[in-house]
Parts: structure tokens; sequence; C-alpha cells
């Protein structure tokens, strides 16, 4: 009984459709919407085109926990978050990020 089982196990997979899709990771991630440039690189934050807007970080539990506002077109700091992962949020373009 357990070669018909194993038989069938084999066939199933060998003759099974097959879709295999692969994503690589980043560094310096660039995501132009709306005029807007985000570009993640480890700890630092680059962003173009947002003047007015408000960049907001939650932690993947949802709290907020930083809120920044953006008052130049072209601005860059550090984040000074603990280790872990967060969302990043500047105007409609979202980015999830991993701090080390």
């Amino acid at each position: 009984m357990k070669k018909i089982y194993i038989i069938l196990f084999t066939f199933a997979i060998a003759f099974a459709p097959l879709s295999v899709q692969a994503e690589t990771e980043r560094d310096g991630i660039e995501t132009p919407v709306s005029g807007i440039t985000l570009t993640i690189n480890g700890e630092n934050v680059h962003i173009v085109g947002a003047n007015g807007e408000v960049m907001e970080i939650f932690n993947l539990t949802g709290a907020k926990v930083a809120t920044i506002r953006i008052d130049s077109n072209d601005i860059s700091f550090a984040l000074n978050l603990n280790k872990g992962c967060y969302l990043i949020k500047v105007g409609k373009i979202v980015r999830k990020i991993s701090l080390q």
C-alpha cells in the first residue's frame, strides 16, 4: 500500500504545474510615485519631491513610532530606531524596512 502512495505522490509532483518567482533584496530601493522618490539604504532615508508631506513610521503591530513633517524638496536623515521591522509612509508610498 505504501508503494502505491509513493508512486502516486511521485507522479503528482512530477506532472504538477510549477511556477516559481523569486524576489531579491536590494539596498537603496527607489520608488517614484506621484513625483516622490523614497530611497532607503540601511538606516538612512533620502526623500525627494515630498515638500509639505508627512512621513509616518509604524512598527509591525501598527503603532505609530514617529511622525516627521518634510519641509524641504530634498531631505536626508538617519533613523534612530531600535532594531526591527518598520513601515515608512510618505504620501501614498509605503515601504517596509528592517533595521539590524
